[in-house]
């Protein structure tokens, strides 16, 4: 597992069809799947839910929960489906979060989270990570993530995902203002990895373009993008020669990106894996961000009944 470059869990969107995109544009990033829930997991279809193509390797299962014994067995499932890593969500800051006891609300609880780790590590061999914050509300010294650190690295856990900035819990402070507020702070995250040198400090949050990243990277193990991978998914044609210093092959277009993909799309519903066409294309509306016919293809590629192969592909011919 090399974390240079990750791609954040992010729920509605790192399903494996995205995923699967994703992978014919970096060999390399670690992609991670959307949160799953440890109920979900245990009571549900573990089939369903644990489901990735083998092509997606890097990658690993997010799963959110607060019970250590459900969340061993959580990891024993996503072993044994074959992913990478198993990361604990402790940092979602959304109200179901909240109410069920998971995610950001578990950094106060630091012994909790470390006899998670501490179950899981004892029940498989992949990597027992963290997805965390740099604290909760107006608690902003430092002395929450540091116990979290100290114990959860104790019981086992080197990888910590820090998204740099503080989940605010109050009720009128909703998941989506949770993604601005407070201001990031990336020196807290670099003064973490000094002072950690034998942990895996991942920065995550903020990051809108690889520049950015790159710099951020001199200061931790690596770097994680979100939303800005999901808006503009070619950024990842470019991670394996910035991130990990491959030579630049020859460059897929967005036309062959998205042959491939729309083949993949087809054999999928064909094979009932999935009912809906546009479930799986609406991830590739991305591809012409910035792009001429952008509106075009996010209009053909997201409606309930996608357009068909032979129209886009004559819209290419127009566009050419």
């Amino acid at each position: 597992m090399d974390r240079r470059f990750c791609v954040a869990p992010m729920m509605r969107r790192t399903d494996r069809h995205f995923r699967f995109l994703l992978r014919m544009l970096s060999h390399h990033a670690v992609l991670y799947s959307e949160m799953i829930g440890c109920d979900a997991l245990l009571h549900g279809s573990r089939r369903r839910l644990l489901a990735f193509h083998q092509q997606e390797h890097p990658v690993g299962l997010q799963v959110a929960g607060r019970d250590a014994r459900r969340l061993a067995r959580c990891a024993v499932y996503a072993e044994q489906a074959g992913y990478d890593e198993v990361n604990i969500n402790v940092g979602c800051p959304s109200a179901s979060a909240q109410a069920g006891g998971f995610g950001a609300c578990l950094m106060a609880e630091p012994q909790r989270v470390a006899d998670c780790v501490a179950a899981m590590v004892a029940q498989v061999k992949i990597p027992v990570t963290i997805k965390c914050r740099l604290g909760i509300d107006q608690q902003d010294d430092g002395a929450m993530l540091q116990r979290l650190m100290e114990l959860s690295y104790q019981a086992g856990c080197r990888v910590f995902i820090i998204h740099a900035r503080r989940a605010m819990l109050a009720r009128h402070v909703s998941a989506k203002d949770n993604r601005t507020v407070p201001p990031l702070d990336y020196q807290a995250v670099y003064r973490i990895k000094r002072r950690w040198p034998t942990a895996e400090i991942i920065l995550n949050g903020g990051l809108n373009d690889l520049q950015t990243a790159q710099q951020v990277s001199e200061h931790v193990d690596g770097v994680m993008m979100g939303r800005a991978v999901y808006s503009n998914p070619m950024l990842l044609a470019q991670v394996d020669h910035l991130f990990y210093g491959l030579p630049l092959g020859k460059p897929i277009t967005r036309q062959q990106l998205l042959m491939r993909y729309w083949r993949y799309a087809v054999n999928e519903v064909e094979q009932g894996a999935h009912k809906s066409l546009r479930a799986i294309t609406c991830h590739a509306a991305g591809l012409w961000r910035g792009q001429p016919a952008a509106s075009f293809y996010r209009r053909h590629l997201c409606t309930p009944q996608p357009c068909s192969w032979e129209k886009l592909s004559a819209r290419w011919q127009k566009t050419a």
